[in-house]
């Protein structure tokens, strides 16, 4: 494996391979990542892998081409920059393009992130396979209820990665994740239903078990005997993962690059009241308790802080270099790929406990998990209706389950009628936190 000179090394000598006025970006990086997953006692699957690679993308006369490349063996890093050059002579011409340029990036700061533990090389794999294991037994003893585990996993990883270019900027970081997860079985072939529990953290030793086990055990057997809804209009509460869906959203559409392209239900309302008084919505990557903090975004540009939405009001957009330089505006160190994204975004949390959130409204609908999120949303529209299912909430305390329902109503207007935002805060895999909230008012259908 490559170390941390051999990866800077490497990308320095491709991004000075540059002729003329042909602008390289290199980003050189290796890995190791195990993952387990476990059924019935048994190992179903084990993969201990190490990778390296190289994405070299090439910019000349506004042509941008991108290549890469499984491998950091010099002949094929050299034919995966001809591939880049190539790439780029058949590309369309944009005068915004170009690779990020010091000046650009001013006097940004660096944050100081810690997402490294050198003791998550040091577990045998072994003891990885035991904690799936582990994992499955715990869940099955959670509840009397549990019939069977669908599926127990453990998961890590430990990258590091390099970027330089051409135009005088490096960036190398690293970060290590772990992960736990499992699905629950409860009830009889006839009533089946599931729950999934997870842990996320940076080594071992920050993951949860009992948490997990309880967490799939529990959101399984509280849907047995779910039955259809009555149709109404009713408060909704969003559990925090459904409230993390349905946020990556909303985030997206106030990604520049859709913005501009006039791809956004957002677009020209800067300084608008978007969300409810109580929504703040910020996007913050050197927060190091996301799962996907990062000290640099894409283009080797620091991270930083983005307060998108302050009290309902539409502040900012997300950009990336590109963006920036159309919008005549500063990156926000928001690339993410090739495009824009958000890495770390939350709402900021409210006042009220989960309980004192339930008991703040005298009946909802507490929607647990939901389907057709793709094909019933739109972030151009601002379309919103998908499958749901979860449990009634009567004088704030679950009544019965619910399943075979619609929830409906629009982007736009869920963010204007966010009532309560609980103060549970939890980071998710994939980036992004959720927590509980309350949507004052939407359209369920069912019978």
């Amino acid at each position: 494996m490559t170390s941390k000179r051999d990866l800077l090394v490497i990308a320095r000598e491709i991004a000075g391979s540059a002729r003329g006025a042909e602008q390289i970006e290199a980003r050189v990086g290796r890995g190791r990542d195990t993952d387990v997953e476990v059924l019935r006692g048994s190992v179903e699957s084990l993969t201990v892998a190490e990778s390296e690679g190289v994405t070299i993308r090439v910019v000349v006369d506004g042509r941008q081409g991108v290549a890469s490349a499984g491998s950091l063996d010099p002949e094929i890093v050299a034919a995966t920059l001809e591939d880049a050059r190539d790439n780029a002579r058949f590309a369309e011409p944009d005068e915004f393009s170009g690779l990020a340029t010091p000046a650009e990036l001013g006097d940004a700061i660096v944050p100081e992130l810690d997402l490294w533990r050198d003791d998550l090389a040091l577990i045998p794999t072994e003891e990885k396979v035991a904690m799936a294991l582990e994992l499955e037994r715990a869940v099955l003893s959670a509840n009397s209820l549990v019939r069977g585990v669908e599926s127990s996993s453990y998961g890590d990883g430990s990258n590091e990665s390099a970027l330089v270019t051409s135009t005088g900027i490096e960036a190398f970081h690293r970060r290590t994740t772990a992960s736990l997860g499992a699905s629950a079985l409860a009830g009889p072939d006839s009533d089946t239903q599931t729950g999934y529990g997870f842990s996320v953290g940076r080594t071992v030793s920050d993951l949860d078990f009992e948490y997990a086990a309880n967490q799939a055990a529990n959101r399984a057997v509280r849907l047995l005997g779910a039955t259809q809804p009555a149709t109404q209009r009713i408060p909704v509460i969003l559990d925090p993962l459904v409230a993390r869906t349905i946020l990556a959203l909303i985030i997206s559409a106030l990604g520049a690059e859709s913005v501009q392209k006039g791809r956004s239900m957002f677009a020209g309302r800067l300084g608008e009241a978007i969300g409810s008084p109580i929504v703040n919505l910020i996007e913050d990557p050197t927060n190091p308790d996301a799962f996907g903090a990062t000290p640099y975004d894409s283009e080797g540009a620091p991270t930083r802080r983005v307060n998108l939405v302050t009290a309902g009001v539409l502040n900012a957009y997300l950009h990336n270099v590109t963006t920036a330089r159309r919008g005549k505006t500063v990156t926000t160190g928001s690339a993410l790929g090739s495009g824009v994204g958000a890495r770390a975004a939350y709402l900021r949390p409210g006042p009220l406990s989960v309980e004192e959130l339930f008991a703040s409204v005298p009946s909802a609908l507490y929607v647990q998990s939901v389907s057709g999120i793709h094909s019933g949303t739109s972030t151009v529209s601002g379309d919103f209706s998908v499958g749901a299912e979860g449990l009634m909430v009567r004088d704030g305390v679950f009544a019965e389950p619910v399943r075979e329902a619609t929830i409906a109503s629009t982007l736009p207007r869920i963010l204007l009628d966010i009532a309560q935002i609980g103060s549970d805060l939890t980071w998710l895999p994939g980036g992004g936190a959720g927590m509980t909230l309350l949507i004052s008012d939407m359209m369920l259908s069912g019978s």
